[in-house]
């Protein structure tokens, strides 16, 4: 079923029932579609699960904002959560998706946070937007992203996987230059900071942790995220690069399930 909850318009999916409800929180430019193949195949291992995919704003069908600050969205999709009915669920985010559903889960009532192949340190994608910020306030802007997607190992995806990343997206610049402002303009060892004590939160609050990864985590990274998460569940889903989701949905699709 295809509504709006707050501000943002989404499909419903499933009923209410003892198992938590899933959020499911694409990426920066994507939208909702982007859940399809793991939704069907959650349809087969765990029928009738409540599930609720969100287009972020600017996104899709929810209406744009004149700035797009983390806290606010993920304030935002509070609102939509409550309006939908759904107690504490499971968020599971993508890429810009992941970070949020991180951040929703620092702030909010959750059972269980699944990230989507997002990497929690800001430093090294930071300064690349820092470098890259003329080009992205220009006409050309597009070649900034077109140079990101040409490392996201587009290419390895099954062809129908391939054909929804390279369709099912708007890649506006209001929305690369709104949600990749405080990347821009922020320093980046504050945001670091940032997600560490939401990482620190989380797990004082017990609530289990998931990372789905396209490959396996940089060393110093993955110390870094059991540091702050003893006991984080990290998976590899090879053969799709940064849409490890859309490489296996069916075993996704068991993630979201368990």
């Amino acid at each position: 079923m295809t509504t709006d909850f707050g501000e943002l318009a989404s499909d419903s999916h499933g009923t209410d029932d003892d198992r938590p409800p899933l959020v499911l929180l694409h990426g920066l430019s994507y939208d909702r579609r982007q859940w399809g193949p793991a939704l069907r195949e959650l349809a087969v291992v765990d029928p009738g699960r409540r599930t609720v995919c969100f287009d972020l704003p600017g996104h899709g069908e929810s209406p744009p904002r004149a700035t797009y600050p983390l806290d606010e969205i993920a304030a935002i999709v509070h609102d939509a959560v409550d309006e939908a009915g759904l107690d504490a669920p499971v968020v599971v985010g993508h890429s810009y998706g992941g970070a949020l559903a991180t951040s929703y889960a620092a702030a909010y009532p959750v059972r269980g946070v699944i990230n989507v192949d997002q990497p929690l340190w800001a430093g090294a994608f930071a300064a690349l937007l820092r470098r890259s910020e003329p080009a992205l306030r220009s006409p050309g802007y597009l070649r900034v992203w077109e140079s990101l997607l040409s490392g996201m190992g587009i290419e390895e995806l099954p062809p129908a996987a391939r054909e929804l990343v390279r369709t099912a997206t708007t890649p506006r610049q209001d929305l690369l230059l709104g949600y990749w402002a405080e990347l821009m303009t922020g320093p980046a060892g504050q945001l670091d900071d940032r997600r560490a004590r939401e990482l620190a939160t989380i797990y004082a609050r017990g609530v289990p942790y998931h990372h789905v990864a396209g490959n396996d985590l940089a060393p110093a990274y993955r110390d870094w995220l059991e540091s702050l998460l003893p006991g984080v569940t990290v998976t590899v889903l090879p053969g799709g690069g940064h849409f490890p989701h859309l490489a296996g949905p069916a075993e996704f699709a068991k993630i979201l399930a368990a």
